[in-house]
């Protein structure tokens, strides 16, 4: 049977993201799909309102990680809000480069588990390196590619969010069809079995 690929747009500094990836590696397993994982970045104060207020979008942030927590610890993972808001174009760049030479997991669950650790700063190119090193890739090489193409790269990205209409993470797309949330991978596992692609 022919494997389809499937999307998943997701962010390293979304507690939602991390807690999608391991559902979406079990997609490999459990279905003959591929997923492809995409980055995708989310202007936080835009859509949540200045985070520095003691009002409904403040509140609204902190449940959010409430949950992440309590499914987070079911998992066997840890999560800490972050004590800012980070920018994560430095990591989508380690991420789209370890994609190149086929290390995006390797890459992927060392920034996520650290990160929500709280030990790891995704906007430091020392610390962004020392990990594509340590999963067998070149820093030097990615430093290259980092300020070379990897603008042009996460740019493709972006667009081709807008044009699956992406407002946020994460997000599966399978046949065009979207999912948002980690929480809608039932759904998506529905929708694969209705497709035929159960292995």
């Amino acid at each position: 049977m022919t494997t389809r690929e499937i999307k998943l747009y997701f962010a390293f500094t979304s507690p939602y993201s991390y807690l999608a990836m391991q559902p979406a590696y079990d997609l490999q397993l459990s279905h003959n799909v591929r997923v492809r994982f995409i980055p995708y970045g989310v202007n936080i104060r835009k859509v949540y309102g200045p985070l520095d207020r003691e009002d409904a979008d403040r509140r609204k942030v902190r449940y959010l990680y409430i949950d992440a927590r309590r499914i987070a610890k079911e998992r066997g993972l840890v999560i800490y809000p972050p004590k800012k808001i980070f920018s994560a174009r430095l990591a989508f760049y380690g991420g789209l480069y370890a994609t190149k030479h086929r290390q995006f997991r390797a890459y992927s669950d060392r920034v996520f588990d650290r990160f929500w650790k709280q030990e790891l700063d995704v906007e430091s190119r020392d610390a962004i390196s020392a990990i594509v090193a340590e999963v067998g890739l070149d820093a030097a090489e990615f430093l290259r590619y980092a300020h070379a193409d990897a603008r042009a790269d996460l740019d493709a990205c972006f667009a081709e969010a807008d044009s699956d209409k992406i407002f946020g993470v994460p997000t599966f797309i399978v046949e065009g069809e979207p999912f948002w949330g980690e929480d809608r991978i039932e759904w998506v596992i529905r929708k694969l079995d209705a497709m035929g692609l159960r292995r």
